[in-house]
């Protein structure tokens, strides 16, 4: 039976985006993404913990991600998850594990642009806005 390997999160970026290419052309762009979680401790108190993801997005998402997020901006990402291994300079063996991300859409407030992007399809979901005359002639409800 196939397993399930699916992230969602939401959360803030804590840096601008890192665009790179690979040798054939094709964008990765990496960022890091703070999630929160509110608790109370066994005193009662309210505390609140953060961690701390890598975030990476590949071809045409990865592109939009680094035109359109900037650090502290609100997004959701959905991706799945991956380990990568290595021997850096000195043979010591090196890991890191990642969200790969297929899905981007940008939150937070009415000056920030709202856009969904999915790395597979390279669409995205624009709502109409209306024209803001006031009217409600064109309103589908």
């Amino acid at each position: 039976m196939a397993g399930v390997n699916k992230v969602i999160l939401i959360g803030r970026l804590g840096a601008d985006p890192e665009v790179r290419y690979t040798n054939s052309g094709t964008s990765v762009t990496t960022f890091r993404m703070a999630t929160s979680v509110n608790f109370k401790n066994k005193d009662g108190e309210k505390t609140d913990k953060t961690e701390w993801h890598k975030i990476v997005a590949w071809a045409r998402l990865g592109e939009i991600c680094g035109e359109y997020l900037a650090k502290g901006k609100q997004v959701y990402i959905e991706g799945r998850l991956q380990t990568r291994e290595w021997e850096d300079k000195d043979g010591n063996k090196k890991w890191t594990t990642e969200i790969v991300a297929n899905t981007m859409e940008m939150l937070g407030s009415a000056d920030d642009s709202n856009r969904t992007e999915t790395g597979q399809s390279g669409q995205e979901d624009n709502a109409d806005v209306g024209t803001g005359d006031g009217s409600d002639s064109d309103v589908p409800f």
